[in-house]
């Protein structure tokens, strides 16, 4: 216990060179605790987002990853869409015939099944229309269904709550096809309300506005999914807008709409071959017709089929992974500039300490005994940095936490903890205690007669 008092004595004479060293560890400590918690919370995000519910995201020919990033995520840019025709083949004769009676198009669709309407019997198949923006945040054009269908949380038993007004609807007596419901992050910063309206832009987020405005019915509660980022509108009123029509060239077979609610406007929606969806959600009925339905799919000339959780998985261990690695070992490398440091400082102070490193071994202090009041002083600055680091990177976390959970849904708090953070501590001490051998070693071999004399 002496010796440590003693240590202790010989880091508060030297205060300002060891608060300095100290805080150098500190902040290396601290850089490597915020990147094993940001590792934690990105691949939570990226994993919890990815358990969607449904099996595959069906869209055009192209990259799957684009795909999935593009209909899971709402990032990126749509490959090209699809004619409504392939959402179609997702339902039955009944179901088709009820959409020509509906929109209007060749009594002929209805005449048979779809040709993927087996695989998702007592599941369900939402599109999604993509392209606009309202701000910075998505504008997705999609069917009731969407809110009726999807569930989300650890257990993906959590359906969409509200934190005010309701789900969009088909058609509406007050409001028609022009319904929208915002996610909590898009209300949050476009400072949208229940009631209010706005125009999206077409393109890009600095594209022409379109002249059609929709009315927000709902906000919302927080998820902790991309849908927290973006704005969905009734996709019977993304259609009408200005430019998302699907040229005629007239050899089109079309039997005018039977059931169509019409607008106080004397507006109808488009029929069938004017319309096309970006992407399409697919949970089949049966788990393991997924990958029968997604090489069936994958067979055909126009559409693909992408699994969103391989994706994600493939994204993590491709890209995401080596880049969270990479940051960890350059992280690393600055806790071994700061016990370097450590070395470095200790080391130049023993000028300074000879001589009462002589007057201890002259009142009969040994050897072993002076190196190990140095090895003492290099462990304490390494324990007292260790845990200044930790408590700052964990402050830090508690601090921004509320931003972390709205960005993520990822919740965290000032104790929150990575098993990997505890392998710091003891690394810490070997990285000191190597650094601590060299002045150690130069304490041991110190002349008590020269530096009595001096």
């Amino acid at each position: 216990m002496w010796l440590l008092r003693i240590a202790w004595r010989n880091f508060c004479y030297r205060s300002l060179s060891s608060i300095l060293t100290t805080i150098s560890l500190a902040l290396g400590v601290a850089l490597v605790v915020l990147v094993l918690a940001i590792s934690g919370i990105v691949t939570e995000t990226f994993s919890n987002n990815a358990q969607v519910g449904y099996n595959l995201v069906v869209g055009p020919k192209g990259s799957a990853l684009q795909l999935t990033l593009n209909s899971v995520y709402y990032l990126s840019q749509p490959i090209e869409n699809l004619p409504y025709t392939e959402y179609m083949e997702f339902f039955d004769a009944d179901a088709r015939a009820e959409m020509v009676r509906k929109y209007g198009g060749d009594p002929a669709l209805g005449e048979r099944p779809g040709k993927y309407s087996g695989f998702i019997a007592g599941g369900y198949a939402i599109p999604l229309a993509l392209g606009d923006y309202l701000g910075e945040f998505r504008v997705v054009g999609t069917t009731p269904a969407f809110f009726a269908n999807l569930r989300h949380g650890p257990t993906l038993e959590d359906p969409f709550s509200f934190r005010d007004g309701r789900a969009l609807q088909s058609h509406s007596e007050e409001y028609g096809y022009y319904e929208a419901v915002l996610g909590s992050r898009v209300a949050k910063f476009m400072n949208l309300s229940v009631g209010d309206k706005f125009s999206s832009t077409h393109g890009d987020p600095e594209g022409k506005g379109h002249g059609k405005k929709f009315t927000v019915v709902g906000i919302l509660a927080p998820t902790g999914t991309p849908n927290d980022r973006a704005a969905f509108v009734n996709l019977e009123g993304f259609y009408l807008q200005e430019n998302h029509a699907k040229p005629l060239t007239g050899d089109e077979t079309i039997v005018a709409p039977s059931e169509a609610p019409v607008d106080a406007d004397g507006v109808m929606p488009l029929t069938i071959p004017e319309r096309e969806v970006t992407s399409i959600l697919v949970r089949t009925g049966m788990p393991m017709l997924g990958v029968v339905l997604l090489n069936t799919v994958n067979e055909s000339l126009q559409s693909q089929a992408a699994a969103p959780v391989g994706e994600i998985a493939k994204l993590m261990d491709a890209v995401i992974g080596p880049l969270l690695t990479a940051l960890l070992v350059i992280t690393l490398i600055t806790c071994v500039v700061a016990a370097v440091g450590v070395l470095v400082a200790i080391y130049n102070s023993m000028n300074d300490r000879r001589r009462d490193i002589a007057v201890m071994r002259a009142l009969g202090a040994r050897r072993g005994t002076v190196t190990g009041v140095v090895l003492l002083e290099s462990l304490l600055i390494a324990v007292i940095g260790a845990v200044s680091g930790w408590l700052l990177a964990h402050a830090a976390i508690w601090i921004f936490s509320g931003e972390i959970e709205d960005r993520t849904g990822v919740q965290v708090g000032i104790l929150t903890t990575s098993v990997y953070e505890w392998y710091i501590f003891p690394l810490v001490i070997i990285l000191a205690a190597i650094a601590g051998f060299v002045p150690a070693a130069s304490a041991y071999r110190t002349d008590v007669g020269t530096n009595l004399s001096a």
